[in-house]
């Protein structure tokens, strides 16, 4: 019996032994998740500053986007002092690859797995899929993954999620919101868009063509085009929830001309038979475009489709919900945040969700800052997300979504999941830490990223009527274009008035707008839309609202009215604006 019992305590004493050596042998400081742009940075961030880290990504390649939509054209920006805002390891990247707005996709890739492959302390694991997040408590410990060898089960002390979609964070338990619900668009996501990859193109001639105004002229610079504006009104989609947008052309050193153009509408990003019905949709509609451009833009009448990528560019899926949120006002106000950790400052540029709807370019900010909070994921520990799908709204992330600022974000998220390591904190805890952020900051400001304090000034700050545009701009009702012009002194149209209740009411109740939807019709039969909206006009259509009835006088005849509106019998934008936030507040 003792020897039955010496062997049983001898061999849980192996297995125990056994066990230590598989975490000795597949623990890491920091994994990552995710081998797009922003994995990589974070990946190369952690490991530089001393995390033992393991970057998993799905596909064959790095790159992501880049590499498999094709995506080559970059949305660079400035900050206020005419900077490239973002720098770190994305300009180190971006300048092993020439520096160029539009890059030879094969060069990319290369330029992410040199990256990867100069790091002592990174481990890279390619085609691998995250099937499962292993938690103790709300704290992230492990995740179970498929490899090419076998399911296997990685533990690390902190993990990233740079993931397009979030996918480790909803795994994980993390709570986000779909496209756009949280501006009442339940179901409706950014169009989807396959880059159309064309040779045989006379790059001169086209550049010639963009000069003399074809197509209604484009700007040139080096390798990129874009305009043509006149496609919209000209090209006739044959392809069902298809639409094609002004051009934006680049060209590879190997002569390959790339467009960003096609937006394919009803692409559901977790389907899978969605996103390929989307895809052939879109292979299909190149054809007819093709023969359009053959037509009608100068340089293409010998053009041949090149190829297809071999994914979809998916603008917008997951938005995961965060310690804090960072909204459309920060952006539009140029806020800087206590605990800054990237700059962004690239227009909010809201593609449409479906054929009946325009782009919608929300704000053109001068910067706005990014705070750590907004990659601290809330309910779940030991995570960041830093990507597109971080803790951004959906208007935002029209700006904060595009790449060069996630790979700063990334890169912030890669260098604090090695300093909470060493400082065994959370996340959560350090994010309120102000002594933790300032050194955070020195260390990225030290990497080379661009962080500096600032304190900058909007249009419109103290007028009358802000308030209640900040909160139709909020709803995303109203749009101030490139140009942050939301034209407050121009009369309002029947329709402009009538469509910004409707949108408004629609966005924020659902249950209101069906009333109003099925009155409002009989109000507006008699009125010419483009005609400019009287008081006595806009009194009636809101009184066709339920509830509301007669009170016009009560809700609206209040001193700010008398002190601020006009005397003219016909109703400015900012006065159409006080009136619908009222009546929204009411």
């Amino acid at each position: 019996m003792k020897k039955l019992l010496y062997l049983i305590l001898l061999s849980l004493s192996f297995f125990i032994t056994m066990q230590g050596t598989f975490a000795e042998d597949y623990d890491y400081d920091v994994i990552v998740v995710g081998g797009e742009p922003e994995g990589v940075a974070a990946a190369v961030s952690a490991a530089r500053n001393g995390a033992k880290t393991l970057l998993i990504e799905e596909r064959k390649n790095l790159g992501g986007l880049f590499t498999y939509g094709h995506l080559n054209y970059l949305d660079l920006s400035m900050d206020q002092h005419k900077q490239w805002i973002n720098q770190g390891i994305f300009k180190e990247w971006h300048d092993k690859i020439g520096a160029p707005i539009a890059f030879d996709v094969k060069e990319a890739e290369q330029a992410f797995s040199e990256m990867v492959e100069g790091e002592a302390n990174l481990t890279l694991l390619m085609e691998t899929t995250v099937k499962k997040a292993v938690k103790s408590g709300s704290a992230l410990e492990a995740i179970k993954v498929k490899t090419p060898s076998g399911e296997r089960t990685y533990t690390a002390k902190r993990f990233i999620d740079s993931t397009a979609d979030a996918d480790l964070a909803a795994l994980a338990g993390v709570p986000y919101y779909l496209g756009q619900e949280d501006i009442g668009k339940r179901g409706q996501f950014m169009s989807a868009t396959i880059v159309m990859l064309f040779e045989n193109v006379d790059w001169d001639r086209v550049t010639k063509a963009a000069q003399l105004g074809v197509l209604e002229g484009a700007e040139q610079y080096k390798n990129v085009i874009w305009g043509f504006s006149g496609t919209i009104r000209q090209y006739k989609p044959v392809e069902e929830k298809t639409r094609l947008r002004g051009l934006n052309i680049s060209r590879q050193k190997d002569g390959l001309v790339a467009i960003n153009a096609l937006q394919i509408f009803g692409v559901d990003p977790f389907d899978e038979k969605s996103i390929e019905v989307g895809l052939e949709r879109g292979k299909r509609e190149t054809y007819h475009i093709l023969e359009f451009l053959q037509r009608e833009l100068p340089g293409f009448e010998k053009a041949t489709i090149a190829a297809f990528p071999e994914e979809l560019y998916i603008r917008e899926s997951r938005h995961i919900k965060a310690e804090y949120q960072l909204s459309i006002v920060d952006v539009w106000e140029n806020r800087d945040q206590w605990d800054a950790i990237a700059l962004g400052s690239y227009p909010v540029d809201v593609q449409a969700s479906n054929k009946g709807e325009g782009e919608l370019v929300v704000v053109n900010p001068v910067q706005y800052a990014i705070p750590f909070r907004s990659i601290v994921p809330l309910e779940v520990d030991r995570l960041l997300v830093a990507s597109k799908a971080s803790g951004y709204s959906s208007l935002a992330a029209g700006s904060a979504r595009v790449v060069p600022t996630g790979v700063s974000v990334a890169e912030a998220a890669g260098t604090a999941a090695a300093l909470s390591i060493e400082k065994n904190e959370e996340f959560r805890d350090l994010s309120k830490n102000k002594k933790f952020i300032e050194e955070l900051q020195t260390v990225l400001k030290d990497q080379g990223a661009l962080l500096y304090p600032f304190d900058l000034s909007y249009p419109y700050e103290g007028e009358w009527f802000y308030p209640a545009l900040r909160e139709l701009m909020v709803l995303g009702v109203v749009e101030a274009s490139y140009d942050n012009d939301f034209n407050p002194d121009k009369q309002m149209s029947v329709n402009e008035f009538t469509k910004l209740i409707a949108d408004s009411l629609s966005r924020s109740n659902q249950k209101e707008y069906d009333k109003f939807a099925k009155r409002v019709h009989e109000e507006v039969r008699d009125s010419k839309y483009d005609k400019k909206v009287t008081k006595r006009k806009a009194e009636k259509l809101i009184s066709s609202i339920p509830k509301v009835g007669d009170k016009w006088n009560e809700i609206f005849k209040n001193e700010e009215y008398e002190v601020h509106f006009s005397q003219s019998p016909y109703i400015t934008k900012a006065e159409g604006y006080y009136i619908i936030a009222t009546l929204l507040n009411k």
